[in-house]
């Protein structure tokens, strides 16, 4: 066995254990939630003795989860669409504008990244009452998009100069007014940071608790939000709550091995050039 082919199993070795140790807390989830409650609190890493799939039909029912499904997925998708628009937008306009004031204004819409949403949380949500975005889907989709589009303008900025300028010189001669040219020839080139875009918010807003929790009312709740009602002040129904996670966390996961590879074609795509 060469030098170089050892190194490899070793590393290899390695990435499998980092693995496991990142898969286990989500098997222990699995596994739980297939439990009655007193075997959870008996043993948590023993397997059930007796697998209760009735956890996940209580569950759904519980939980209404079709109605909280739709409502997590309006609020990941119009938020998503907005950010990847209006992100995408301002990078170019910010891109192509050669001005000392361009250039100060793309700082300052990514310095937002830079501040923890704990800082300006009060104030975000005494804004949001007197806009009367309170308890609304659409008001919190709304949030999202300004709070999305710093990550979002950053990583298109970095794609959009390294697409040339000729083609849209050349679309200019041909009669494409700019919003056309930005549409139909600099949008559809930009679909590898896009893709890392979609994926990472889906992640984060999909996945999002806290925003939900201060901005919604039980009616217009998430999936996220409905797992925490099975954490009372007197009991904790651990089988249900546990099956409740997986119930949610699942979409997103399959969302993201089935794109996970446009995210780094996308990172390295926007670090070329510029």
């Amino acid at each position: 066995m060469t030098r170089k082919r050892r190194n490899l199993i070793i590393v290899e070795i390695v990435l499998l254990v980092i693995a496991c140790l990142f898969v286990y807390p989500f098997l222990l989830v699995v596994i739980n939630s297939l439990k009655p409650y007193a075997e959870v609190m008996t043993d948590v890493i023993a397997l059930p003795k007796a697998w209760e799939f009735e956890n996940y039909k209580q569950v759904w029912q519980l939980m209404d989860y079709p109605k909280l499904f739709g409502n997590t997925l309006f609020v990941t998708v119009v938020s998503i669409a907005g950010i990847v628009l209006f992100g995408s937008m301002a990078a170019y306009k910010l891109v192509r504008t050669k001005s000392w004031l361009s250039t100060l204004l793309f700082f300052v819409c990514i310095a937002p990244m830079m501040l923890p949403f704990q800082s300006f949380m009060i104030t975000l949500i005494k804004l949001s009452k007197n806009l009367h975005l309170m308890n609304s889907l659409p008001g919190l989709t709304f949030i999202y998009w300004g709070l999305g589009c710093p990550l979002a303008v950053f990583l298109f900025h970095g794609f959009i100069k390294s697409i040339p300028f000729e083609l849209e010189e050349s679309a200019t001669i041909d009669g494409c007014s700019p919003y056309r040219t930005f549409f139909s020839i600099i949008f559809p080139i930009m679909k590898p940071v896009t893709a890392t875009v979609v994926i990472l918010n889906v992640m984060w807003i999909w996945n999002d608790f806290l925003l939900p929790l201060i901005m919604l009312n039980g009616n217009q709740a998430t999936l996220q939000l409905a797992a925490y009602q099975f954490f009372g002040q007197y009991k904790s129904e651990w089988q249900f709550a546990l099956a409740a996670v997986v119930l949610t966390t699942l979409p997103p996961v399959i969302f993201f091995l089935i794109m996970q590879k446009n995210i780094m074609k996308g990172m390295v795509a926007g670090a070329v050039k510029g």
